[in-house]
């Protein structure tokens, strides 16, 4: 039994997940004691569904799609505008070496990966090293193409760094029960299989995901309306009562708070009132927390959509199902599409889940349903998208909506009132915003750019994932379309799905 080496007890520091977030840590108990050591302690609250205004939802639910969406997702009852927001990652597959190690005479290596790495390949853990050409089984003769299988044996007590065993390595001779562990060049990716156990064994090291909080505001909003009795009992020439002036402000309302859900910006200021000083929050719209940033201006090709539709379902973090919503240039570009020698593709207009007439667009690796958003186009941003998942949404309420009637005093006349303070906050990192307007990525996002030419670009930007619709030999031999590269500033790697700000 190979020796396994513990870290002495120290809390692990939090590896990355496929969004950036530092929510993994293989290898340890799900215990208080370590989530406190590693986050300084959770209060997760209280879950709960709320009711809601069931008029004013469905009160032209079709002109303000992404309230609709807020409204329709699962809603979380928290205790105070200000909001930790926890998001857990999907567990990253692969890992990739820092430096070359392995000559082909070693038995076992150390394995160099980089700090934050190091947890995420526990003891028994097997691994692949891919491009590392694996042996045959008496290991005289390399395999091409059948990857070299490592077993993590333990942990280097100095480097943290987990030590490794070769599956399939070279042999001294045929009968060899162990293998020697070949030349692995750095850069190599290694991806993440299940652990190994031996035949009596029964425990391994636990995996403990702690949720990575982000602070959310919950803006408080609201609309009075105030009519007279002396106006309402008028006989008026064009009927104009009370009902037409609440149908009118409630549309007003919706419509801000519409807007604010996509372009606001999270702030929190402290003004003088008449019972002293008080706080107002505002909150932080969703064209800022999107984690993936495309680039794309102008019209679009066939090609170019299916591998939006790929980047949308395929990868660490897929949706049961997403809906675009959509500025008016977007939309127009995406009909404009010559679909006519792609028969397989098929388009209707269906009614979703919340009862939208969409575009139904669909496609091998999944739909795309397209609905237009008025509010991208009052924004500036009518040649842009955001591409949802419904199920990936939260809907954090600290005052659940009410409305209150009123007399108003010292005055004949009456003040409805609706009351609403709430936050719009996203789940893990499919989401995408499509910009058509050549505008800065939102930070901590990462930029992707589409690629048609087989020669790379002259200046590539660092970080920037080019998507490739063409085969490009210029950015590597081996780069084919439907791969996403990425230039690090001094040579390019293929993407491996990571986002990092």
């Amino acid at each position: 039994m190979p020796e396994i080496i513990s870290n002495g007890g120290t809390a692990a520091t939090p590896a990355a997940g496929t969004a950036g977030l530092n929510t993994q840590l293989p290898g340890q108990a799900a215990t208080v004691g370590n989530v406190a050591s590693a986050t300084g302690g959770i209060n997760p609250g209280a879950l709960i569904e709320t009711a809601i205004d069931k008029q004013l939802f469905q009160f032209e639910s079709d002109e303000n799609p992404l309230m609709q969406l807020m409204l329709s997702a699962k809603t979380v009852k928290v205790d105070s505008p200000v909001i930790q927001h926890f998001a857990i990652d999907q567990q990253r597959s692969s890992v990739t070496t820092t430096a070359a190690v392995g000559d082909g005479n070693t038995p076992q290596v150390v394995l160099p990966l980089a700090g934050s790495d190091q947890n995420l390949l526990t003891p028994y853990t097997t691994v692949l090293a891919k491009g590392v050409n694996g042996y045959n089984t008496d290991g005289t003769a390399a395999t091409p193409g059948r990857d070299l299988m490592l077993f993590v044996s333990g942990r280097d007590a100095t480097t943290n760094n987990p030590i490794v065993r070769a599956v399939n390595g070279p042999k001294d001779a045929a009968t060899d029960d162990a293998c020697k562990v070949p030349a692995i060049p750095a850069g190599t990716k290694l991806i993440v299989l299940s652990n190994a156990m031996f035949e009596t064994q029964e425990q391994v090291l636990p995996s403990l995901v702690v949720p990575q909080p982000s602070i959310v505001f919950a803006q408080k909003r609201g609309m009075n309306s105030i009519v007279s009795d002396y106006f309402e009992a008028q006989a008026k020439r064009t009927p104009f009562g009370k009902a037409l002036i609440a149908e009118a402000q409630i549309r007003d309302f919706k419509v801000k708070g519409n807007r604010t859900l996509w372009g606001g910006r999270a702030g929190k200021l402290v003004i003088e009132t008449e019972l002293g000083q008080q706080t107002i929050y505002t909150t932080e719209g969703i064209r800022w927390s999107i984690k993936r940033h495309l680039d794309h201006k102008g019209k679009w090709i066939f090609e170019q959509l299916i591998a939006l539709a790929k980047m949308i379902y395929t990868g660490n973090d897929v949706p049961k199902s997403v809906i675009a919503l959509a500025g008016k240039n977007f939309i127009q570009n995406i009909q404009c599409i010559d679909f006519s020698k792609h028969p397989e593709v098929q388009i209707n207009v269906t009614t979703n889940k919340l009862g939208w007439k969409v575009t139904s667009i669909h496609t091998v690796f999944g739909d795309i349903e397209l609905k237009h958003e008025s509010a991208l186009d009052y924004m500036g941003w009518s040649n842009s998208a955001a591409i949802l998942a419904p199920d990936r949404l939260v809907h954090y309420v600290y005052s659940a909506e009410h409305k209150k009637g009123e007399k108003v005093e010292g005055h004949e006349a009456k003040r409805e009132a609706i009351l609403v303070w709430d936050a719009l906050a996203l789940k893990g990192n499919c989401h995408i915003w499509v910009d058509g307007e050549g505008q800065e990525v939102a930070e901590g996002s990462t930029s992707y750019v589409m690629w048609d030419k087989a020669t790379a670009p002259g200046s590539p930007v660092k970080s920037t994932v080019y998507v490739l619709t063409a085969d490009c030999a210029g950015i590597n031999a081996n780069a084919v379309a439907g791969q996403m590269w990425q230039w690090d500033g001094t040579s390019w790697k293929e993407f491996s799905g990571l986002v990092v700000g």
